[in-house]
């Protein structure tokens, strides 16, 4: 029976994934992917409806019930985190309409905690793709945006306020927890499912040219320098093994959430977990 995957088109995930969906993981069962931005998933992930999902480590409260955390195969680090941009030399964004790419994400949860003394006046849902033109033409004051806008935002006259990873790092010491693989309870057994993910990732270290076709056909029209660096930035050990490091992040920035009333109470990720 064929394990159902969801994961995003970035490079980091199609990179990670590529030697797992194609079949080249020995005793993996095949794989039926879905590729949509990771607001979606966390949605779909609520329903149960994937074996294995992409979802923002923001999210987890609300899936650890019914999902394993895995120790591989996501995306956290350092010098990685969301930028708030503006338009301008504004400085705060207190009376702000400000776009942000989903209400679950981490890079929302950690604009929460950052600008809990600057309230913008309005928040608005916003494909992620949509967010640098919109505040370029102005109908956002500021966005918050992830991943490759990190390398672009220059070409749309845009300033980044802050650095949220910057900040967060600068805060805690620790690095800054994105995304995280899940595996559903009762679908797949979730060392195995590590050991896959974690041989696709062996694989594709390996060998990264086996994966560069599979990676530019998701990528979204981004150039392949931007690809590459997107890669570079996202994929590192933390994408191998959480390790004490990571499973601190995530606990630091669950429990500041909770203790801000932003999400709701939950048990230790490293006890839910599947740490082996």
């Amino acid at each position: 029976m064929a394990l159902s995957l969801a994961i995003s088109p970035c490079p980091n995930d199609t990179f990670v994934f590529d030697a797992l969906v194609h079949g080249r993981v020995p005793g993996a069962p095949p794989v039926e992917v879905t590729y949509a931005d990771v607001d979606v998933t966390n949605t779909a992930a609520e329903r149960g409806a994937f074996d294995l999902v992409k979802v923002s480590y923001a999210a987890l409260p609300w899936l650890l019930d019914d999902y394993h955390l895995l120790p591989c195969g996501g995306a956290l680090g350092r010098g990685c985190g969301p930028l708030v941009l503006t338009r301008g030399d504004r400085t705060d964004l207190s009376g702000a309409t400000v776009a942000v790419p989903g209400e679950r994400t981490t890079a929302y949860l950690l604009f929460r905690l950052w600008a809990a003394d600057q309230a913008p006046a309005r928040i608005e849902v916003v494909p992620f793709h949509e967010i640098m033109p919109g505040v370029a033409a102005g109908r956002y004051d500021a966005g918050l945006v992830i991943h490759e806008a990190r390398f672009t935002y220059p070409r749309h006259g845009l300033t980044a306020l802050v650095d949220l990873g910057e900040w967060w790092e600068g805060d805690t010491g620790l690095p800054i927890p994105l995304g995280a693989i899940l595996a559903r309870r009762g679908a797949v057994d979730p060392a195995a499912a590590a050991a896959w993910i974690r041989e696709s990732v062996r694989q594709a270290w390996a060998d990264p040219a086996a994966s560069r076709e599979y990676v530019l056909t998701h990528a979204q029209e981004m150039e392949p320098d931007v690809v590459d660096r997107h890669i570079g930035l996202y994929v590192n050990e933390f994408t191998a093994d959480l390790g004490e490091a990571g499973f601190a992040a995530v606990e630091a920035l669950l429990g500041r959430a909770a203790d801000a009333g932003l999400v709701p109470q939950t048990s230790s990720s490293r006890a839910t977990a599947w740490t082996s």
